[in-house]
């Protein structure tokens, strides 16, 4: 059955009942909503913007949306894209595009001119929606992408080149479209992060959908009383499809736009969140601003904060042992997962094994897992290799690329591109990805696991680890360390401090700068590669002597 019979069996048990809330914290201003099903708590000097839809209303939205594009002719296969923003509006927006049959297509919303015009040609886009942060994007190439396809604009103030989504579904129905949803139909085309260059379009079929939003509430135990705290942005499979445990329980969730941890325990107290997914960024601004007074956990009710669970990258050990210090109560689980694996949960730490932190766990439910050689031979525990994973939730391939999905699609297994080991008890262990190992006068290093070490000291705020180039070792290690706030560092200590590592995984270079990360948590590390090549690192060095 696809996803969209479960917002529709919602609509039918708890339709008066609440099932999303969109909290802006950074938007104060009194802003009028003639929405009437939106309900808008008015803010005051400590209460953030506030909307909120019931599940009767999400479904009959969606509804809408589905009949509207249906009257404009999409039809199953058809492709729709999604450049919006978290809000109210991306969720039943997603499903009503699920429910005509079409493909839903959500797009990075970090994409610049250039990148959106390649993603919808690539994907073969029909639609694009897009909401008002976009315009001056979208405004700059609007002539080339409105030749085949119709641009629809979600918000106030429509501008010339597009139509407006509020009048177009004005006068549509609410009722559902008669349109049959087959588990074997393809529903969404998700992007690659682009951390290893250009976006590839990874095809879903409905079922991958479906076993995403089971594997979510079976893993972590969604409940009706469970409230799901949203903050990575929407058009990421993580953040969908850990919501979506909150679809199959029929619970609530928060969308929050701002990620500072005064927001994040705002929203948790205010409404009274039960699970939190973070990236590690955010857990430790949380952390930081523990340690230094800024945020006191007296000030909140959070006693109703069940779990926190961290995914999309490598979690250090020492960030979690921290994190228990403050919530000793709280459960923890991490989720590993890809885009092409439909997103999280195809491995998972459980929150029964705490004890194995710094695994990302073993194969989560319907899933199976191998660590394989060069050879494609089953290496022995406690041996390197290419972590493969296979499942209901493997993509079906790289939309328009067949030899990409050779490369990593063979006899039904994905082949991720990350090498892990498997530990006695079973637990696998990230080491890295393939294309960032060192190697480093024939020594393969790892940077994930120099950057665990360097984070334990505790005047570094994150680090990357990358290799630079190196006449004599081929690559030696370079740290990118951004230092805490208000605190200083020299070269010296971190040498001092790696000490204790064995000397051919110290790094060679030292960098004091800001580690740049994507939306979902990802360290650039091609975008580091870049910055600090040959010239710029010779640049880099004449500034700082």
């Amino acid at each position: 059955m696809p996803v969209t019979d479960y917002l529709e069996r919602n609509r039918k048990l708890y339709g008066d009942e609440v099932a999303l809330v969109e909290l802006n914290p950074e938007q104060k201003e009194n802003r009028r909503i003639t929405w009437k099903e939106y309900s808008l708590i008015q803010p005051t000097s400590d209460v953030s913007y506030r909307r909120e839809i019931t599940w009767r209303v999400f479904d009959e939205k969606a509804n809408r949306m589905a009949n509207m594009l249906l009257q404009r002719g999409i039809k199953k296969g058809d492709k729709v894209a999604i450049l919006m923003m978290n809000c109210l509006e991306w969720l039943p927006i997603y499903f009503g595009i699920l429910k005509t049959g079409a493909i839903a297509v959500p797009f990075n919303f970090r994409y610049t001119s250039e990148e959106i015009q390649y993603c919808a040609d690539l994907a073969e886009v029909d639609v694009l929606l897009f909401g008002p942060e976009f315009i001056g994007r979208i405004e700059t190439i609007a002539d080339k992408l409105s030749e085949n396809r119709l641009l629809i604009y979600v918000g106030e103030g429509c501008p010339t080149f597009a139509e407006s989504y509020r009048e177009l579904v004005a006068d549509c129905s609410s009722a559902a479209p008669l349109i049959r949803i087959e588990d074997d139909d393809y529903a969404a085309i998700y992007f690659s992060s682009g951390t290893t260059g250009f976006p590839k379009a990874i095809l879903h079929k409905h079922r991958s959908l479906m076993h995403a939003a089971t594997v979510e509430q079976k893993h972590h135990s969604t409940g009706r009383e469970d409230c799901f705290l949203c903050i990575p942005p929407l058009y990421h499979t993580g953040a969908k499809m850990h919501w979506m445990g909150s679809l199959v329980a029929g619970s609530r969730a928060v969308l929050l736009r701002g990620t500072k941890p005064q927001y994040i325990f705002d929203a948790v107290s205010r409404e009274h969140c039960t699970i939190v997914w973070l990236l590690v960024p955010w857990a430790q601004d949380i952390l930081n601003a523990l340690d230094s007074g800024e945020l006191k956990i007296s000030d909140y009710e959070l006693s109703q904060w069940r779990l926190m669970h961290i995914g999309a990258q490598p979690v250090p050990p020492s960030l979690i042992k921290h994190w228990k210090e403050y919530f000793p109560n709280h459960q923890y689980d991490t989720n590993y997962g890809l885009s092409e694996s439909i997103g999280p949960g195809c491995v998972h730490l459980g929150v029964e094994n705490i004890h194995k932190v710094g695994a990302i766990g073993v194969p989560g439910y319907g899933w199976e897992c191998k660590i394989v050689g060069s050879d494609d031979k089953i290496v022995n525990r406690g041996e390197a290799g290419e972590l493969c994973v296979k499942g209901p939730g493997v993509m079906e391939c790289y939309y328009n690329n067949p030899e990409a999905t050779r490369e990593v699609l063979k006899d039904g297994w994905l082949y991720t591109g990350d090498v892990a080991r498997e530990d006695e008890d079973g637990f696998i262990f990230l080491v890295d990805r393939k294309k960032d190992v060192i190697v480093s006068g024939g020594e393969n290093l790892y940077p994930v696991e120099i950057e665990n070490f360097i984070r334990k000291f505790d005047k570094v705020n994150d680090v990357a680890v990358i290799g630079l180039p190196d006449k004599r070792q081929g690559e030696i290690a370079g740290a990118i360390i951004e230092i805490k706030e208000g605190m200083t560092c020299t070269e010296e200590e971190i040498n001092e401090f790696c000490m204790d590592m064995p000397r051919y995984k110290r790094p060679r270079k030292i960098i004091f700068a800001k580690v740049p990360r994507n939306a979902t948590g990802k360290i650039e590390k091609p975008l580091l590669r870049k910055m600090y090549g040959v010239e710029q690192l010779v640049a880099y060095e004449n500034e700082h002597e």
